[in-house]
């Protein structure tokens, strides 16, 4: 079977679309599946099997920067692709941003999956054109969404029916990590953009009132990076963007993972990397996190933008450790459960049943 699975982001840069995009690729090469990845890339193809539709523009979206490629250059050279590799099934991740998705999805001979990462209380700029977009949607033979938030969100705006299938990590590659050398004491660690959403300023709040012995590990950038950094916070060491497997190594080193963002969260999924990692967790309690653990059982989750019920949480974690091993072990086994083998065994029978049914006119 030949999969062409379709990124609108860019792959140089990390975030959540991207890594499953590309992990998904390697789970279903594993099964034998010749599945190849279409993409913008601002620079060399970060992995083989990778064909690039040029470099990204950077745009704001649901509180985030969005790098996309959108344009005729870049449709010809998405309907080139799909030419030379003549896919038996073509996979759309987040089929109506602007780029190669939305040109595969409407020049695809093939039949296509198109699967729903967002969630957004208002919605997503383009979703404000529903009506003409509904039509665009009737390319897709199967569509999924990574939630129950993504599918309601998508359902709402371009109704149709949406098989939820979360997404999934490389649990091993997590699990089996060599831990990032620490000096022993406690380290609490955020990995994200820094914008707004991301919820970065709030911990860095209930960090500065923590009132115990830690070091705050902060991973990534963004564009309130030098205004937070300005504030001085005792004990935050500012790592910049990382590699996976740094990313990989502190997440397996961390006495607790952070993820306090304020919403907009379709998916979990640097959470669940936690988890498979071992890292006991807390989160914002929001439907997409919900989506990957349950507030007491596998994570210890607060009011998203509550100051003093996420110092709370922190607190609690640093100080009980049979709780921080009860959440790192339950986590351990909802990570395996999400695994990306499990999801390319479960896209392998979608993909069968869409070439059963064809493509839609």
């Amino acid at each position: 079977m030949r999969v062409m699975l379709v990124s609108p982001y860019s792959l140089t840069f990390v975030g959540g679309v991207q890594g499953q995009v590309l992990g998904l690729a390697r789970a279903l090469r594993e099964l034998g599946v010749d599945a190849r990845v279409l993409a913008p890339t601002d620079g060399p193809p970060p992995e083989p099997g990778v064909t690039s539709v040029g470099p990204s523009t950077r745009y704001s979206s649901n509180g985030s920067i969005a790098p996309i490629a959108s344009g005729k250059e870049q449709a010809a050279r998405t309907l080139e692709a799909l030419r030379e590799l003549a896919p038996d099934v073509v996979h759309i991740h987040e089929p109506l941003v602007p780029g190669p998705g939305q040109a595969a999805l409407l020049g695809a001979e093939a039949p296509i999956v198109g699967t729903f990462h967002a969630a957004a209380a208002e919605g997503l700029p383009w979703y404000r054109f529903a009506p003409p977009l509904k039509r665009w949607l009737a390319h897709l033979t199967i569509r999924t969404a990574v939630s129950e938030e993504a599918r309601r969100l998508a359902q709402d705006a371009f109704g149709g029916s949406y098989l939820v299938l979360p997404n999934g990590i490389d649990y091993p590659y997590y699990a089996k990590a060599v831990p990032w050398p620490t000096t022993g004491r406690p380290a609490i660690l955020f990995i994200g953009r820094h914008e707004p959403r991301k919820g970065l300023r709030v911990l860095l709040d209930a960090f500065e009132g923590l009132d115990r012995d830690a070091v705050l590990w902060v991973a990534g950038e963004g564009a309130e990076t030098d205004e937070l950094r300005a504030r001085a916070v005792p004990n935050v060491e500012w790592l910049g963007r990382i590699s996976e497997m740094e990313k990989a190594r502190r997440l397996r080193a961390a006495t607790v993972y952070c993820a306090p963002s304020l919403g907009g969260e379709s998916f979990g999924l640097v959470l669940l990397e936690a988890m498979a990692a071992g890292a006991p967790s807390v989160s914002s309690d929001l439907p997409g996190y919900r989506s990957v653990a349950r507030d007491g059982h596998e994570a210890l989750m607060s009011a998203p933008g509550d100051v003093d019920a996420l110092r709370q949480s922190l607190r609690r974690l640093l100080d009980d450790a049979p709780l921080r091993a009860r959440l790192a072990e339950a986590g351990g086994r909802r990570a395996q459960e999400l695994s990306l083998s499990h999801l390319a065994e479960q896209l392998l029978s979608i993909y069968n049943e869409a070439i059963a049914r064809g493509p839609c006119p």
